[in-house]
């Protein structure tokens, strides 16, 4: 229990004087001091939810299915069971993302009743990538999604967990989210704007988390939002989707946005009710539909998520460009066939649908097709992924290709055992015995694709990204 936690009084007569009244302030602040109860999201690029559940039961995990997402549980544990979620081999192969059970509802507002998919979509705010990789999977990795993070110092966390799970449709951008509206006017058929904010309903996880609360603070932040979403519509499509979240309570910086784009643009915007989101979402509708959730409610962290359609053209800002030269060049038709050749002689691995190969010096990259329209418009940090790097006698294949593209099924694969793959994520070469083979192989254990390695005599040389090595207590 948090019992120490301490709420400011200036925070608990703004939730008394907005929470509806048939709830109770007692439980309110019960909540608040309660941990929450640990979540994870199956990541359907690698693995069904049926096949997960079948692994967490052979390891006594308890699973109790999210009521808004389909691929989130609730997950319990045994006692005995000592190896932080994070260090098992269901994650650190990107099976699952742990993920707060109310940070799924976004992604799932986003997708509801959506009629066929979406082919360019962009998260404003996107850094760690919980909600990125939700909506990767979603997309099956086809289109395109843009996943901006303001933050450069978050970068590198977002594009590892990107790697991790998989996913190969996503290009990463670092800007103020403010200047999509005027750098790519309605280039977007969805759009997630989870929103920085005060974070009031983090407290479950973050004790610290109203420390420096104040009224001041929060007016600063709502005039912050309001500018993201004024932008984040303007990047939209007409007919398009846009969901507005934030992980606080107040009025400010979640219906006044809202209500704020409204007035602005009026009957451009309709708000997109969420009664029927999922079973019970009732109990945290708003009259205008949206959910605004206290933590009590459904013993989760306290969220807001509305829904809204772009329903016609506004005038976008008018910006100047001034980009550098783009240091990609699409590849002939002679390189596409030599890459996809030796891929599949190699390592058995064909290239994706709605995917090109562009190059840069020796370096070999996939891109989404649905990228290229956007090529020139905007800089980006990252594009698809990396494939391989050229040398005389061929191509040197990337880890994260081959955690995107690759399997296990395929002939060129060996399956490590528990040791072996403990020694391969300290970084270290592996020498099975009695077995020696040639080239590159890609590295199983459990059945799961955990990297790339290449035979010298009878060692696999560790292929696995620096930044990717782990030390102690692994699954």
């Amino acid at each position: 229990m948090h019992q120490n936690i301490k709420l400011p009084e200036g925070f608990l007569t703004q939730i008394q004087e907005i929470m509806p009244s048939h709830l109770s302030m007692d439980e309110f602040t019960d909540a608040c001091k309660r941990p929450l109860r640990r979540s994870i999201r199956v990541n359907t690029l690698k693995i069904s939810v049926e096949d997960f559940k079948t692994r967490a039961s052979a390891y006594g995990w308890e699973l109790t299915p999210v009521p808004w997402c389909g691929t989130g549980f609730w997950i319990e544990r045994k006692e005995d069971d000592k190896t932080p979620l994070g260090n098992t081999i269901e994650h650190m192969s990107g099976l699952f993302y742990i993920q707060e059970a109310s940070s799924m509802m976004p992604v799932t507002a986003l997708l509801f009743e959506q009629q066929g998919e979406f082919d360019t979509v962009l998260d404003v705010a996107a850094a760690p990538g919980s909600k990125t990789t939700q909506i990767a999977a979603a997309m099956n990795n086809n289109g395109a999604l843009v996943a901006n993070e303001f933050s450069a110092s978050r970068i590198k966390g977002l594009y590892s967990n990107i790697q991790r799970c998989g996913v190969r449709n996503v290009a990463l951008t670092n800007f103020d989210g403010r200047v999509f509206g005027g750098w790519l006017p309605e280039q977007f058929d969805a759009i997630l704007l989870d929103a920085p904010c005060s974070g009031e309903g983090t407290i479950r996880k973050d004790p610290d988390a109203m420390n420096n609360w104040s009224k001041e603070s929060i007016n600063e932040i709502s005039e912050t939002q309001k500018d993201l979403i004024e932008s984040a519509f303007h990047a939209l499509k007409p007919g398009g989707v846009l969901v507005y979240s934030t992980c606080t309570l107040n009025l400010e910086e979640n219906q006044q946005v809202c209500h704020h784009l409204k007035d602005k643009f009026g009957d451009k915007v309709e708000f997109e009710r969420l009664d029927n989101l999922f079973t019970n979402a009732q109990a945290a509708i708003t009259k205008e539909g949206f959910l605004h959730i206290y933590p009590q409610i459904f013993d989760s962290e306290g969220f807001f998520v509305a829904r809204l359609r772009k329903l016609a053209s506004a005038e976008a800002p008018v910006v100047k460009k001034r980009l550098g030269k783009f240091p990609f060049e699409k590849a002939s038709r002679k390189v596409v066939t030599d890459v996809a050749s030796q891929l599949n002689s190699i390592l058995e691995i064909s290239l994706p649908d709605s995917t090109a190969i562009w190059l840069r010096d020796k370096e070999v990259w996939l891109f989404p097709e649905s990228l290229e329209s956007m090529i020139g418009e905007i800089r980006f940090d990252r594009m698809g992924i990396k494939l391989a790097e050229a040398h005389k006698k061929g191509y040197r294949w990337q880890h994260e290709a081959i955690m995107a593209l690759a399997t296990g099924d395929e002939k060129n694969s060996f399956e490590f055992s528990i040791d072996q793959a403990r020694e391969w994520f300290m970084g270290r070469d592996v020498r099975p015995e009695d077995v020696t083979g040639k080239g590159e192989v890609i590295i199983t254990h459990s059945g799961v694709v955990i990297g790339l390695g290449k035979w010298v005599g009878n060692r696999i040389k560790n292929g696995l990204p620096r930044e990717l090595v782990r030390d102690g207590n692994l699954f």
